[in-house]
């Protein structure tokens, strides 16, 4: 099979079932590579924590489009995360990417995250996109032929133990346990239930 055929067939399935796949699998942009350690699944249509939920939005639009591609978003008003599509083309599901290890270009991720901790240094979805330099330009990047590439671990190389909790600060759906992360890894996330509105 072909790289693209092979992340194309990792990508299908139920979201919750595809995310803790990535898990384990390198992202690189330029210099810089990290591992995945954490994520989070977000179901479309069928899930109140997405952002399509409602329905396609220029925002959300790269959700509705083929898997293998980056979906990226502003947030909070200054800060970039990035999610990878999963499912068939039209099923606006994806996957959150929320922290990572760095495997490759260590130097350059102090650079741009000069002030973190080398615990903190992709320690949050905002964190890896900044890690990696992705920005909203890179909005529905092809995650095979791109500048962004995606590589799912290979047969001996997959996480052994994956665990699973509530997704971080959400008032929709907030006890689905579509979180998935490693166990033991430092970069993880810690769980914070939505605010109080």
């Amino acid at each position: 099979m072909t790289a693209r055929a092979d992340l194309l067939a990792a990508l299908q399935g139920p979201v919750e079932q595809v995310a803790p796949r990535l898990l384990g699998a390198e992202l690189r942009h330029g210099p810089v590579a990290i591992r995945l350690t954490e994520v989070e699944a977000y179901a479309g249509p069928r899930d109140p924590g997405s952002h399509a939920y409602r329905g396609r939005t220029a925002r959300n639009a790269t959700m509705f489009g083929p898997p293998g591609h980056l979906y990226c978003y502003f947030t909070y008003g200054m800060h970039v995360c990035c999610n990878v599509v999963t499912g068939p083309e039209g099923d606006p599901s994806a996957v959150l990417l929320r922290a990572g290890e760095v495997v490759d270009g260590l130097e350059v991720v102090r650079e741009r995250r000069p002030r973190s901790s080398e615990r903190d240094l992709v320690r949050g979805p905002a964190r890896l996109c900044q890690a990696l330099g992705i920005s909203l330009a890179d909005d529905g990047a092809d995650l095979v032929d791109g500048p962004i590439r995606l590589r799912l671990a290979a047969p001996g190389e997959q996480p052994v133990q994956v665990l699973t909790g509530p997704r971080v600060g959400l008032r929709g759906a907030p006890d689905r346990p579509w979180r998935f992360w490693l166990a033991g890894e430092r970069s993880v996330s810690a769980y914070r239930p939505a605010k109080a509105r």
